[in-house]
C-alpha cells in the first residue's frame, strides 16, 4: 500500500508564490512516474505537471509552464511543486499522483487559493 500525503497549499496573493510538498510512504521502490493535478470549482481534474524517475524528466501544461517547477528529493520520498507567479485560474484543490507498479494512488488534496 502507498499513501501520499499533501502539505504547502493555503492563500496567496496574485503574484506570490507556493511551494507544495507530495510525502510518500509505503511500498513505493516501484514508483514510475508522480504526478500533480488540480480542480478548480466545476472544472474537471486537469494536469499540472509530471516527473518520470526513470531519467528524471518532466512536463507541464500549457498554463503553467515557466512559472511551476516540479521536483522530487528521493531521500525524503517528497516530490514538491513550485509555484511562481500564481494567478486567479491558479486556484484549485491540488493532488498528488503516484504510479507505482501497475497501480496508481492519490493524496487528499491541498487547496490553493490566489487572491486578487
Amino acid at each position: 500500500q502507498v499513501k501520499l500525503v499533501e502539505s504547502g497549499g493555503g492563500l496567496v496573493q496574485v503574484g506570490g508564490s507556493l511551494r507544495l510538498a507530495c510525502e510518500a510512504s509505503g511500498f513505493i521502490s516501484g514508483t514510475k512516474a508522480m504526478r500533480w493535478y488540480r480542480q478548480a470549482p466545476g472544472k474537471e481534474r486537469e494536469l499540472v505537471a509530471a516527473i518520470i524517475y526513470d531519467g528524471g524528466s518532466t512536463n507541464y501544461a500549457e498554463s503553467v509552464k515557466g512559472r511551476f517547477t516540479i521536483s522530487r528529493d528521493n531521500v525524503k520520498n517528497t516530490v514538491y511543486l513550485q509555484m511562481n507567479n500564481l494567478k486567479p485560474e491558479d486556484t484549485a484543490v491540488y493532488y498528488c499522483n503516484g504510479f507505482v507498479g501497475y497501480n496508481t494512488y492519490w493524496g487528499q488534496g491541498t487547496q490553493v487559493t490566489v487572491s486578487s
